[in-house]
C-alpha cells in the first residue's frame, strides 16, 4: 500500500512532470477473417476492427477524464498481415494497407499497427509480398505502421531479408522525398519483436495472442528526471545505487497508473487486459526527455564516456520497478534513444556529442535500437543493409530487443536539417561512414547461424 506522500507525489507528476498514459492500444486478431477474395477480406477486416474499435477513443478519454490522466494516443494493431493475407499479390497488399488506414482514420485512432512479417528463419509467399508492397503502402498512407522481424537468438539472422528490407526502405525515402523521407519513420526492422507491443511503429498483435486484447504504454522521463533531481538535491553526494532505487520506486507508480487506466478502459470495453509497456518514450517537448536524464546523473552530455553505463543503469531499473509494480508488464518496458524525437538527443547529435557508432554502442543495453535516425540520403543498400546487420546482431547474442528505424533522407547530406512533424520531431543528418561504399559481405546473403546457447563467458 501507498503512504500519503507517495500519493501526493503520484498527483504531483500528473500535473507537473508530464507524466501521461502514452498509448492505449487495441489489438485485434484478424485470422478469421482470411479469405481468398480481397475484397471479401477487406469487407472482414473493416467488420471486426470497427465492430471491436468503434468506442475506444471515446473510453479512453472518458477514463482518462474520471483519474486526470491523459491518454495521449490511441492505436490498433493487429495480426502480422503477411499471415492474415497471405494469398494476396504485392499490389492486393497495398489495399489492405490502404483499408486498414481507412478504418484507423473512420474510428479516429492515430495509427494502426501490424503491416508485419517475421522472417526470421526464411521469406514465405505472404512475407514476400508484403516486403514489396512495403514502400508503396507506407507513402501512401497516413496512420500505418510495418515492422518486419528479421533475426532472433533461436533462428539467426536472415541476411537475405536484411539486404530486401534495406531495400525497402530506399524505396520509401524516395518515394516521399518531399517530406524528407517520412515513410521511413512507419516502419521498424527487428530482432527478437514480442508480440504485445503497444508502441508504434513495431506493434503488431502476435499469434499467441488473444481475439483481442488492450494494452497500454507508459512514459514519464520527465517524472524520472524530477525524481532524481530531488534525490539529489536532498542529498548532493547520493551514490549511483541509492539513485537506481529513486529511480526502480517512480517508474513503480508510473506503471500502476498505466495498469489501472488500461484496465478500466479494457473493462468498458468488454475486453481482456494484456500488458503494461513501460518504456521511457521522449517526446520533442522541453522537460519530457531521456537526454536529459542523463544530464541529471552527472553527464554534461549524453554521448559522452559514461553514456552507455548510464543507460545500462536507468533501464534495468525502470524494467525493476515495472516488474515490481505489475505482473503484467511487457511489450518493450525500458528506455528508448529516439534522435529525432528527443530535443536533448538530437542537440547530443547536432553537436557531434553522439554519433552512429556510439547510439549503436548504447542499443546494445537499452530497449530498442537505432531510432528515428536520420542518414544521408545516398548511403548504399549495402550499406544500410551493414547497419541493419550489426543492430540485429546485438540483439541476438544479447538475447535481447533490438531495432532499427532509420531515415535515408533523399538529396540530404551529414549536417543538414530533416523535419518530420509532430511527435516525429526533427534531427540534425548523421554522418555514415562510406555511406555510398560496396559491401560483399551483406550481399552474400543466407542465413548467419543463431549463437551457441552453452559455453557463455
Amino acid at each position: 500500500m501507498y503512504n500519503d506522500q507517495e500519493l501526493f507525489s503520484t498527483l504531483h507528476m500528473l500535473r507537473n512532470e508530464n507524466l501521461d498514459v502514452r498509448t492505449v492500444t487495441l489489438g485485434v486478431n484478424l485470422i478469421d477473417c482470411v479469405s481468398h477474395d480481397l475484397e471479401v477480406f477487406k469487407s472482414n477486416i473493416r467488420k471486426k476492427i470497427t465492430g471491436l474499435a468503434k468506442n475506444l477513443v471515446e473510453t479512453c478519454n472518458q477514463v482518462g477524464e474520471k483519474y486526470g490522466v491523459q491518454v495521449v494516443n490511441k492505436r490498433i494493431s493487429v495480426s502480422p498481415i503477411a499471415v492474415a493475407a497471405a494469398p494476396f499479390s504485392p499490389g492486393q497488399m497495398v489495399e489492405v494497407a490502404k483499408t486498414l488506414d481507412s478504418i484507423a482514420q473512420d474510428v479516429n485512432v492515430d495509427f494502426i499497427g501490424g503491416f508485419s512479417a517475421l522472417v526470421e528463419k526464411g521469406i514465405a509467399n505472404g512475407d514476400d509480398s508484403l516486403i514489396r508492397a512495403i514502400p508503396q503502402a507506407l507513402a501512401e498512407t497516413q496512420r500505418m505502421c510495418s515492422s518486419v522481424n528479421v533475426a532472433s537468438t533461436r533462428a539467426g539472422i536472415n541476411m537475405d531479408a536484411v539486404l530486401r528490407m534495406a531495400k525497402a526502405i530506399k524505396e520509401a525515402a524516395a518515394l516521399t522525398a518531399d517530406s524528407d523521407g517520412l515513410a521511413c519513420a512507419k516502419l521498424c526492422v527487428f530482432c527478437n519483436i514480442p508480440q504485445d507491443v503497444p508502441f508504434m511503429a513495431g506493434a503488431y498483435l502476435g499469434i499467441g495472442e488473444a481475439d483481442a486484447v488492450v494494452s497500454v504504454g507508459v512514459s514519464g522521463p520527465g517524472v524520472v528526471k524530477a525524481a532524481i533531481d530531488r534525490a539529489v538535491q536532498a542529498e548532493p553526494d547520493m551514490g549511483l545505487g541509492r539513485i537506481a532505487e529513486v529511480i526502480k520506486l517512480t517508474a513503480c507508480k508510473v506503471t500502476r497508473v498505466g495498469e489501472l487506466i488500461g484496465r478500466e478502459v479494457a473493462k468498458t470495453l468488454g475486453l481482456p487486459f494484456g500488458v503494461v509497456d513501460l518504456s521511457l518514450a521522449p517526446t520533442p517537448t522541453v522537460g519530457d526527455s531521456v537526454g536529459e536524464i542523463f544530464e541529471s546523473l552527472g553527464l554534461l552530455k549524453m554521448g559522452l564516456p559514461g553514456s552507455t553505463a548510464a543507460l545500462a543503469m536507468l533501464n534495468d531499473a525502470v524494467k525493476k520497478g515495472g516488474a515490481f509494480a505489475s505482473s503484467h508488464v511487457g511489450g518493450l518496458s525500458g528506455a528508448f534513444i529516439p534522435v529525432s524525437e528527443d530535443l536533448n538527443i538530437a542537440q547530443a547529435a547536432a553537436e557531434g556529442h553522439l554519433n552512429i557508432e556510439k547510439l549503436e554502442a548504447m542499443t546494445s543495453v537499452c530497449s530498442v535500437g537505432l531510432d528515428m535516425v536520420a542518414i544521408p540520403g545516398d548511403v548504399s543498400v549495402e550499406t544500410l543493409a551493414g547497419i541493419i546487420a550489426d543492430e540485429m546482431a546485438i540483439g541476438m547474442i544479447n538475447s535481447k530487443t533490438t531495432a532499427t528505424r532509420l531515415i535515408p533522407v533523399p538529396g540530404k547530406k551529414a549536417g543538414d536539417l530533416a523535419e518530420f512533424g509532430g511527435l516525429l520531431g526533427h534531427a540534425e543528418i548523421i554522418e555514415v561512414k562510406q555511406a555510398a561504399a560496396d559491401n560483399l559481405f551483406v550481399r552474400r546473403a543466407g542465413r548467419i547461424p543463431a549463437p551457441i546457447h552453452s559455453l557463455k563467458n
